[in-house]
């Protein structure tokens, strides 16, 4: 249940990005206008989520899980009918301050119900991804159908999340887990380790919000552009589950290592191949960049044993926020060259993640 209140939230991550092509084709926004639309999503988000991190380290707020997925929801609903680039800019922003409200505490809750194991943990951040991937699914065809002002019924996922997930929420929050989560934690937080960790999100966050921005205009819009959007969000559930299991037999930080190394390859074969075979580049690119994404979450947590919240506000809500705030930039260099050219610079992203993952070790945890 979790899992699937996750993918409501997050959604919205991928609703935004669908949104693109129809802001551009609808109301005439260029390059640097529709990535300032991403921007909105993520800027506050990545600048709160953190704060709600400390939060629920100091108290349980378990209404918050369902709240956040209304106000995630709302944001999204409202930015595809207002007439004015700053309100859809608000709304954007809204959006993002609810995405940021839910994962610290969905993170702390979701840690309970795996008991810190590698796979379970795994399958709680595949439902985020499977949100990402069903977004542009949803929303193509029903902009294209009905243009932006049908965008209300994107609302309807958000709902129908805090529905599921309410139950097993309070079952959590009233049960044994949530007193031995409470309890003085065992350890010595590592902060130089969760630092380094979290430039790595950073980095990854930057190319993969990158490509989910101008992927679908770098294929060419419309049915291409969203096959493109479908496959890498597609592909980022494959390398969730396979992330995990390959934890288990490799260990994460190993397994981080070989896949930020696939995924210098696999992001620029996006940039410099054309065609369908494009398309396979952008399901390397997911894979190899979603392999460590459920890793980043119990690694940081792992690294700061004693504030679970504040590690997986930064670790889960970074993976999905930070990024944005780059993709003006992004922009403006395809504005000023060309799209592709711009996009040659997300390369260099995850060699920086993979120079950064080669100083870590995995944590010597003390008993409980």
């Amino acid at each position: 249940m979790l899992a699937a209140g996750h993918a409501a939230v997050d959604f919205y991550q991928g609703a935004v990005p669908a949104l693109v092509p129809f802001l551009v084709t609808g109301r005439g926004y260029g390059y640097v206008a529709v990535s300032g639309i991403v921007l909105a999503a993520t800027l506050l988000s990545s600048i709160v989520q953190p704060l709600f991190g400390l939060l629920t380290d100091r108290w349980r707020m378990p209404w918050l899980i369902p709240l956040s997925m209304v106000v995630a929801g709302a944001g999204v609903a409202l930015g595809g009918v207002t007439d004015s680039y700053v309100l859809t800019w608000l709304a954007m922003a809204l959006s993002g301050l609810g995405v940021a409200a839910y994962h610290p505490e969905s993170a702390r809750l979701a840690r309970i119900a795996s008991e810190g194991g590698h796979v379970r943990m795994s399958w709680f951040s595949l439902g985020g991804t499977l949100g990402f991937a069903s977004a542009p699914v949803l929303v193509t065809p029903l902009l294209a159908r009905w243009g932006l002002d049908a965008s209300p019924f994107l609302a309807v996922p958000a709902v129908l999340g805090a529905v599921v997930t309410l139950p097993t929420v309070l079952a959590l929050a009233g049960g044994k887990g949530t007193a031995r989560a409470a309890a003085p934690v065992s350890g010595r937080d590592d902060w130089p380790s969760f630092l380094r960790l979290t430039m790595v999100i950073v980095f990854r966050s930057v190319v993969y919000v990158g490509l989910s921005t101008f992927v679908a205009l770098l294929m060419g819009g419309g049915a291409a552009g969203a096959v493109a959007l479908f496959v890498l969000f597609g592909g980022g559930a494959v390398g969730t589950v396979l992330g995990g299991r390959l934890a288990v037999r490799w260990g994460r930080v190993r397994t981080m290592r070989v896949a930020y190394a696939l995924a210098i390859v696999a992001v620029a074969g996006v940039v410099l191949v054309s065609g369908p075979l494009a398309y396979v580049f952008v399901a390397a690119s997911s894979i190899a960049l979603y392999i460590p994404f459920s890793l980043h979450v119990t690694l940081g947590q792992d690294f700061l044993p004693t504030r679970v919240g504040t590690a997986g506000g930064v670790t889960l809500g970074l993976a999905v926020s930070v990024g944005g705030l780059t993709s003006p930039v992004v922009g403006a260099l395809a504005e000023a060259m060309t799209l592709r050219t711009a996009l040659a610079f997300l390369i260099a992203f995850p060699a920086l993640a993979w120079l950064l993952v080669r100083t870590l070790k995995e944590p010597a945890l003390e008993p409980a």
